[in-house]
């Protein structure tokens, strides 16, 4: 912004007040006299356009309305060419005001005319009468004219209204350029819109592009994804199909241990157990008392409640006991497991709870069967001599598949019979079968009247170079009567589960479930670009002819890196189940490679 002179029409010099007493000095002739004064403006009906006159007329101080008279276009009132050399050449009907322009000042003062007031047009027209005497109330010889900025040339305050300022408004700033410049502004065309629309969109739609593409290049990359769409969810094993000599009655199981895959016979439907339920008892005793190889463990003392249990007729005991013997933890289990002492069963029952009653012992059997799965299962007794105590061969095999971890157990039900320091020999119920050749260790067998005769066994086969565990339960085999307490079906259930254990060993065989290189699936880039996961090494499987065996594949649940290197392991291959299961690993086959510019540029997910 800056102020330039405007030049418009007054009858007061550029110079103010000042320049009309330069006009003239004190006693001589008015130098800047209006045509006429107030008076004779008043003379011809005009008072608004006296006052006016009065207010731009210069006083005269010795001055008589005769020397003042003439024809007012050929005397001018005005500065003095003395006063126009010294204020430069300005016309005398002119004055010099502000006006705000946006822009750089023009080389000059701007001339604006500006209407003659009434009053003066009037002094103007009467150029050539007599003069009026000065305004009363005015020093002699002087006019009382004022200056635009309201004072006297005297410099006091003028009796007139000061004039409002007026405000200009400046040009648009094309108009203002052409005033500058003197070049007017171009007509507007289709070709000048289209040139400035595309002057002013083109850095934007740049703009936008490049910060698209910044947002393409530098956004994460999606993680590779895992999936094994190749690989098998089962192996079976070639051969024929498996033919196993079921009992006529009751209902079997069998299993490779590790292997998840049973073979059944018969309803799995819950029936007393007899004393292959003492598994549980064994089972609970060393899970809450381990002990370690060739440990015996603690000393646990005979009460009167378990010399009393050893005198009962029509069940397993340990007769012959008194008050206040101690036997070791591995000899207790060897009189509850080999003879299948009742009687030690509920003395191991109120050791470990430390309470004379059953119950809370109990309660930790069944808590221990619903952790194993054993749903069609419930105890009544560490015993197994009520008919209230059931389970299913299918349940009895996830309790011997368990219980066959601990190294003491495994010891205890392979011996054939066993001398205990300070009671003498036992023998084992189950001799038939553990002197009968085919490997069997145990487990458990069970008799009684509601029963009939129960049988846990386990059998060993070395496949590979490796002794691979066989579990087998048959229940609920009943030999006709007369059969006091089950004494009859326990030969019974015994001799039909060597068939079965002779025909399983024979068909136990191994066979390679999984090749080392096969692809099992792959891991997808997010970008299309699918990278093969291999089997690590070859996975041989061990079980029966015709069995069928469940494969397993998980991620190892880590982010796979969008640069992982072949080899990487991203998962794992699982054949069967339980602590025999077998594993491989599972790998990249190939690099993954990082997507090109080309690729993350275009990418639209």
């Amino acid at each position: 912004m800056f102020a330039a002179p405007v030049v418009r029409d007054r009858t007061v010099a550029p110079g103010g007040p000042s320049a009309g007493r330069e006009a003239g000095d004190a006693k001589g002739a008015s130098g800047e006299a209006e045509a006429g004064d107030a008076k004779d403006a008043s003379a011809d009906g005009s008072s608004g356009d006296a006052k006016g006159a009065t207010a731009d007329s210069a006083t005269a101080d010795s001055a008589t309305a005769e020397s003042a008279t003439g024809d007012a276009e050929d005397a001018p009132a005005g500065p003095t060419a003395d006063t126009r050399k010294r204020s430069g050449s300005v016309d005398a009907d002119t004055e010099l005001v502000a006006v705000n322009f946006a822009g750089p000042p023009p080389a000059g003062p701007v001339a604006r005319k500006r209407p003659v007031p009434a009053a003066v047009s009037t002094a103007k027209a009467k150029a050539g009468s007599p003069a009026v005497a000065p305004a009363p109330g005015t020093p002699s010889g002087r006019s009382s004219v004022q200056s635009d900025f309201g004072q006297s040339d005297s410099g006091q305050s003028g009796s007139g209204p000061r004039p409002a300022a007026q405000s200009v408004m400046p040009p648009p700033p094309l108009d203002l350029l052409a005033q500058l410049t003197n070049t007017p502004a171009p007509p507007p065309s289709p070709t000048r819109t289209l040139v400035r629309r595309l002057k002013i969109w083109t850095p934007l739609v740049a703009l936008l592009g490049l910060v698209l593409l910044a947002a393409q290049i530098l956004r994460p990359l999606p993680e590779p994804v895992l999936a094994f769409d190749k690989a098998p969810s089962s192996y079976t094993f070639g051969g024929g199909e498996l033919s196993i000599p079921w009992p006529g009655e009751g209902q079997a199981a069998v299993t490779v241990a590790g292997s998840g895959a049973v073979e059944t016979f018969g309803k799995q439907k819950p029936v007393p157990t007899a004393s292959i339920a003492k598994i549980m008892t064994a089972y609970v005793i060393l899970r809450d008392h381990p002990l370690k190889k060739n440990e015996k463990g603690p000393l646990i003392t005979v009460d009167a409640q378990t010399v009393e249990d050893g005198k009962a007729p029509d069940e397993s005991r340990i007769e012959g006991l008194r008050v206040g013997q101690t036997f070791n933890q591995h000899d207790m289990l060897k009189m509850l497991m080999i003879p299948s002492g009742n009687n030690i069963g509920r003395l191991l029952a109120r050791w470990d709870s430390k309470s004379q009653r059953q119950e809370p012992f109990i309660k930790k059997m069944n808590d221990a069967a619903k952790d194993l799965g054993m749903k069609d299962t419930v105890y009544t007794d560490p015993s197994g001599l009520e008919k209230e105590t059931v389970s299913t061969a299918v349940d009895q095999l996830k309790l011997a598949e368990a219980v066959m971890k601990f190294g003491a157990f495994r010891e205890v039900v392979a011996l054939p019979n066993a001398d205990i320091p300070g009671f003498g020999r036992i023998y084992n119920n189950n001799d038939p079968l553990i002197m009968a050749g085919l490997s069997i260790r145990g487990i458990k067998t069970g008799s009684n009247t509601p029963a009939g005769g129960t049988l846990s066994w386990a059998a060993y086969k070395t496949v590979d170079g490796k002794d691979q565990l066989i579990l087998g339960t048959m229940m609920d085999q009943h030999a006709p009567p007369p059969d006091p307490n089950g004494a009859n079906s326990l030969v019974l259930v015994q001799e039909r589960s060597k068939k079965v254990i002779a025909e399983v060993r024979e068909a136990l065989t191994s066979a390679t479930a999984i090749k080392k290189g096969q692809v099992l699936g792959h891991v997808d880039d997010g970008f299309g670009v699918r990278t093969p996961v291999v089997a690590t090494k070859s996975l041989k499987a061990v079980g029966l002819v015709g069995q069928k065996l469940k494969l397993t594949v998980r991620g190892d649940g880590e982010t796979i890196s969008s640069t992982a290197k072949a080899g990487t392991v991203v998962g794992e291959l699982t054949l069967g189940t339980g602590a025999a299961k077998r594993k491989v690993p599972v790998a990249l086959d190939a690099d993954l490679v990082e997507p090109s510019f080309r690729t993350k540029l275009t990418r639209l997910g």
